[in-house]
């Protein structure tokens, strides 16, 4: 009875944490894909549903290019994020900042992001089509096994690459001019503005680094599992809790909020 209790003890262990690890990767996902929404809420107040749009259209742009075109996965993701930055830019300029300019309040925007959300979703799962797909490169791989933890290559790589670009963000908002001037326009955009600050083209940069974050979060998400048309609209709620966990409006929170929530979500 003993041993058998003991081995019950070490399998539960083992699992327990496996499902951190993955909490872990699942959380950084959230996270890369938070920040931005955060940042967005931050610059205009709006409460942007529309977001998880944006991870599933960086997945799927990275599909095309690397499925479709059959170009290698280290050329598609650069592409498709660079795609997605040029499309969210574009996405602020001719949508949301007229609406901005004419007055339109911010339950009225919160509405036309859910209804935006809508049409997107919809007409990814109509060209797409509603089946689960993978990338050609890196689906099949086999596990690293260091003791209790067992994680595949590409999570690892991708854990690694989530944490390197999470810190460039950090230090990007703590470094540079454009940083300052995001947090700035985030704490108190009239006084931002009266002191010189260009709020439309801080808010218009948030737009376009904040889609090219969904969208790396799309690629990283759709390699560990498959790419799918509503598979950021699966992930919204969960952005959602990250950053109200973490504070709503501040990246940081949101970094920590996510990984609370990622670790959660898989170990229970």
């Amino acid at each position: 009875f003993g041993d058998e209790a003991g081995r019950n003890v070490a399998t539960t262990f083992e699992r327990a944490v496996r499902l951190t690890v993955q909490g872990i990767r699942f959380g950084l996902i959230i996270a890369m894909c938070a920040v931005g929404l955060s940042l967005i809420f931050g610059t205009t107040r709006l409460t942007n549903f529309s977001h998880g749009e944006m991870v599933t259209f960086g997945a799927l742009i990275a599909f095309l290019f690397n499925v479709t075109l059959d170009l290698h996965m280290f050329i598609a993701a650069p592409l498709a994020i660079a795609v997605c930055v040029v499309a969210g830019s574009a996405y602020d300029r001719f949508f949301w900042r007229p609406l901005r300019n004419r007055g339109t309040s911010l339950v009225s925007m919160l509405v036309i992001s859910i209804g935006a959300s809508i049409l997107f979703r919809y007409t990814f799962n109509f060209q797409f089509g509603g089946f689960n797909r993978s990338y050609r490169q890196y689906t099949l791989q086999r596990a690293w096994e260091w003791g209790p933890i067992s994680i595949v290559p590409r999570d690892l790589i991708g854990m690694v690459l989530s944490v390197v670009v999470l810190v460039a963000v950090a230090l990007f908002l703590q470094k540079t001019r454009m940083g300052k001037a995001t947090r700035a326009v985030a704490d108190n955009r009239d006084l931002a503005e009266s002191s010189g600050i260009n709020v439309e083209r801080v808010i218009n940069f948030i737009w376009a680094a904040g889609a090219g974050l969904a969208a790396l979060g799309g690629i990283l998400q759709g390699l560990s599992e498959q790419v799918t048309w509503q598979m950021g609209f699966q992930l919204l709620l969960l952005m959602f809790a990250g950053v109200t966990l973490g504070g709503l409006g501040t990246a940081y929170g949101a970094l920590v909020g996510s990984m609370v929530v990622g670790v959660v979500h898989e170990v229970s």
